[in-house]
């Protein structure tokens, strides 16, 4: 599943089109696309159901004679017990990882998501998670707090009265209702995206500026989803973390983009808000894709 912004994994819970998946997969723009097992892509018509509390979506496709998946009992679920995830990290369509039940976690509000161990990466999130006999007993979700990737699974609880009472919206009116609801609680930030000379490359060999690229892509294409979803102290360390990737990577070579990448992680340690955190690498990685752009053109 994706958007202009986005990228998860949903499945199918009903063969005339119902899909579950993370709300947050599905509130990333004006259209969200689903690639099904047999190449169709089906743009979402519906939102059948929405759950801000459990990050969770019900969304319709038109289609019909769907291989749906069994949803199994999620409060049977204990520490020890194996899981099977589903996803597509980073766009690698049909990856499979196991682990086991790592904890049961009482969150806010009394809300209890499953710890688990196999690994969930951007991009997976809204994937199934497997009991044993093959049903599922969780929505993944990927989590990036203090450095450290953690992976949860909603229970399928939580997903069970939604297909029971679906109120559907179409989608566009769903997408605009979610436009206005971000701009309204969209915090007054000012971009300071830096406007580099091009002599901010000399010594940067045409093959480090295409992994710059790539790598800065590649980060943006996984923190931004974060941070849409309202997690932008993950977005942050995904991007901090990309950065000195980069960093290590150069060796020897690209000394002016190394630097400018190293100030904006001084400058982002030194800010409390995780958003404008966030939005202080983010600036940083644009300025650099930038600089490369120009030069390129020239």
């Amino acid at each position: 599943m994706r958007t202009a912004h986005t990228l998860g994994t949903g499945f199918i819970v009903r063969a005339d089109g119902w899909i579950a998946t993370n709300l947050h997969v599905v509130a990333g723009g004006p259209r969200v696309l689903v690639t099904l097992r047999d190449g169709r892509e089906l743009a979402v018509v519906e939102v059948l159901a929405a759950s801000p509390d459990h990050d969770l979506a019900l969304v319709r496709v038109e289609a019909h004679g769907l291989p749906a998946l069994a949803l199994g009992d999620s409060d049977a679920m204990r520490p020890g017990d194996p899981v099977v995830a589903i996803g597509n990290p980073m766009g690698l369509e049909d990856t499979v990882s196991n682990g086991l039940v790592s904890a049961r976690r009482k969150v806010d509000h009394g809300l209890e998501v499953l710890q688990v161990s196999a690994p969930i990466a951007p991009g997976s999130s809204g994937g199934p998670l497997f009991n044993e006999r093959g049903e599922v007993i969780g929505v993944a979700t990927a989590v990036v707090e203090g450095g450290q990737n953690l992976a949860f699974g909603m229970p399928v609880r939580y997903l069970v009265p939604m297909m029971d009472k679906p109120a559907p919206i179409p989608f566009a009116e769903f997408a605009t209702l979610i436009a206005r609801l971000r701009e309204a609680n969209a915090p007054k930030l000012r971009r300071n995206v830096p406007h580099h000379p091009l002599s901010l490359l000399d010594g940067c060999p045409q093959e480090a500026q295409r992994l710059t690229v790539k790598m800065l892509g590649e980060a943006i294409e996984a923190g931004a989803p974060l941070y849409n979803g309202g997690k932008p102290e993950a977005c942050y360390h995904v991007y901090d973390g990309a950065a000195s990737d980069l960093v290590r990577k150069y060796g020897s070579v690209c000394r002016g983009a190394a630097r400018a990448l190293g100030d904006a992680q001084r400058h982002a340690a030194t800010v409390v808000e995780p958003t404008a955190q966030a939005w202080a690498m983010r600036d940083a990685f644009d300025g650099l894709l930038d600089v490369i752009a120009r030069k390129q053109e020239q």
